[in-house]
């Protein structure tokens, strides 16, 4: 898969992803944060179970079976994703959708940063202005102007640094194993068992509850989860981490189209002009470092 492939596909787990906020919106009618996560990522879970098993039986045969530091990996990024997605979805509950999908856009310039900070990756020039310029235009469309922080922007703040640390190192992992979808279902496995037994022993469990949002969590589970991390974890075997950040954090432009189409949101001239200034940083994060390279060949056969 090339790069711009990878891309294409982070762009489309974007777009998933952003719709999937008005579904975590409104699960939270029938059912408190932590069981919403837990029943989400293990109904994800079945949607990868069948593709695991054949991805098992693969590297059974060729004798490449995985090792238990590639179950530790595995583990470690289900609890990274259990934090980011419990953190979030406790936010959502005392703060609004959009402001919800600012905070998280945070993990944006973490991704380079930690990346440098923990593993020595020096980022492409183009990362930081587009960085930059993806939290502006997130600022923009949420109408932050007035922003004023409560509980749950904290909470969502809080997570954006798990998904920072998710990005990073999910690729790192896939491509290690080269078995993207046992690394899909097995994080999925471990966040949703994680978070099912903190809603067990800190949330009020009903089955009047789970009817009431059984739309919401079948879409986060099934759409969001199973098809939209999936493609994450395939797709960021191929792609930088810091581009996929930037790409993925389209998602808010997706939340506010989806916002507007089923939930009657309208978006201001701000906000219009916020969407517009994160495409064109998705643009020039991808196309920036292909105008270099070309370049570079060119004066190489001059």
């Amino acid at each position: 898969m090339s790069r711009s492939q990878a891309n294409l596909l982070l762009l489309a787990v974007a777009l998933i992803w952003g719709s999937a906020f008005v579904a975590q919106a409104e699960g939270m009618r029938g059912v408190g944060p932590l069981t919403f996560t837990g029943i989400r990522f293990l109904l994800g879970t079945l949607v990868v179970v069948p593709l695991a098993w054949r991805e098992w039986r693969l590297l059974a045969s060729a004798g490449g079976r995985p090792q238990a530091a590639d179950g530790l990996g595995i583990a470690a990024l289900g609890v990274l994703l259990m934090l980011g997605a419990a953190l979030q979805q406790i936010g959502i509950t005392s703060t609004t959708v959009t402001n919800a999908g600012f905070l998280t856009a945070l993990y944006v310039p973490l991704v380079p940063l930690l990346s440098w900070l923990l593993l020595g990756h020096p980022a492409h020039w183009s990362v930081w202005p587009t960085s930059i310029g993806c939290l502006a235009g997130t600022w923009l469309l949420s109408g932050a102007q007035a922003f004023e922080p409560v509980v749950g922007d904290l909470w969502v703040i809080a997570s954006s640094f798990f998904w920072a640390l998710h990005v990073i190192f999910v690729g790192r992992i896939a491509e290690r194993m080269r078995a993207p979808f046992l690394v899909a279902g097995g994080q999925f496995l471990v966040c949703g068992l994680i978070s099912l037994l903190g809603g067990a022993l800190s949330e009020t469990i009903t089955l009047a509850g789970i009817r009431q949002a059984a739309v919401p969590i079948a879409y986060a589970g099934l759409v969001s989860v199973g098809i939209g991390f999936t493609t994450q974890v395939i797709a960021q075997r191929y792609a930088q981490p810091a581009d996929a950040a930037i790409i993925l954090s389209a998602e808010t432009v997706f939340a506010a189209i989806f916002g507007f189409l089923l939930m009657g949101d309208r978006l201001s001239a701000s906000g219009i002009a916020g969407c517009a200034l994160i495409l064109i940083c998705i643009v020039v994060v991808q196309l920036a470092p292909l105008a270099m390279a070309r370049r570079r060949t060119l004066a190489r056969r001059a």
